[in-house]
């Protein structure tokens, strides 16, 4: 059996999923996604990834497109159609269709929704943590409220290419003042030589990732020495450890940056410890 995907109401082959060519989304980039993990047939942190999709889309002035309880079950249905047990779930909405123009449409229209899922094997990603990724830095060129998960990506799109082209698997964005603000897909942690673990404070420079919340409650419980504050491109590259974390990369081991080894150039035994025991205290919705 191919893939299923959920589109406005209709589970439909993969194949065969499509929206209006006026749909505010594939015309001007007008909606939001989540991106949640799949893990042993669970999905993980489901309850946080739905609070900042509600978040996102009243950032945006767009409408829940279904009743709060049914998003959860068409989550499964999808799960469940596609057979998934490790792997990932995409949920978009946008504004909905309407004749193209800047402004929001003048009457209300429906919001589109579409839900996808994939497989995808976790041995690849314990084999690449295993190895540690490099890392290179950008300046950081996006909007000024990467905070909302909005489906605008041209300049993460950008990030990661070059990242690819040089071969890195992530790409910093550093703003004005030299600091690091986020990973084009990811939140950027280091670990400096006192080890204690940093990752910039939430604000409207970088989305406020749900593994980094998930994570945080791993590193309270612990009893390991945070500090949510800024950190520059510099010291990031003097420290002990670096990593980043995601909902597909969950927390993946850095061991370079712009071609400089991050300790002594293998993934950092912190950053193993904690993506071992992540799913320790990840929520498990089935």
């Amino acid at each position: 059996m191919g893939r299923i995907a959920y589109v406005n109401g209709s589970y439909v082959p993969h194949h065969e999923a499509s929206v209006h060519i006026e749909d505010r989304g594939y015309q001007l980039g007008d909606g939001v996604y989540e991106v949640c993990e799949i893990n042993a047939g669970a999905l993980i942190d489901e309850p946080r990834h739905l609070a900042r999709l509600k978040r996102s889309l009243s950032e945006l002035r767009i409408a829940m497109p279904l009743a709060e309880g049914a998003l959860p079950i068409i989550l499964r249905e999808v799960m469940r159609r596609n057979r998934i047990r490790d792997g990932y779930i995409y949920l978009q909405v946008t504004r909905g269709v309407a004749q193209r123009e800047h402004c929001f449409p003048a009457s209300p229209v429906r919001p589109s929704i579409v839900v996808t899922a994939r497989a995808v094997d976790p041995r690849k990603g314990a084999a690449m943590a295993a190895e540690g990724i490099k890392v290179i830095s950008l300046p950081d060129i996006r909007w000024g409220r990467p905070d909302i998960k909005t489906i605008g990506l041209l300049p993460n799109v950008l990030a990661r290419q070059a990242a690819k082209e040089n071969g890195a698997g992530e790409a910093w964005l550093i703003d004005k003042d030299g600091m690091v603000t986020e990973g084009a897909a990811s939140n950027a942690w280091i670990v400096d030589h006192e080890n204690v673990i940093i990752t910039r404070q939430i604000d409207n420079g970088i989305l406020s990732g749900v593994t980094r919340a998930t994570l945080l409650d791993l590193i309270a419980a612990e009893g390991l020495r945070v500090e949510e504050r800024r950190f520059s491109l510099d010291e990031a590259k003097a420290a002990r450890e670096a990593f980043i974390t995601g909902a597909i990369s969950l927390v993946m081991p850095v061991v370079g940056i712009d071609g400089i080894a991050i300790g002594d150039g293998r993934p950092g035994p912190l950053a193993q410890r904690l993506r071992i025991l992540f799913h320790s205290v990840a929520k498990r919705s089935s």
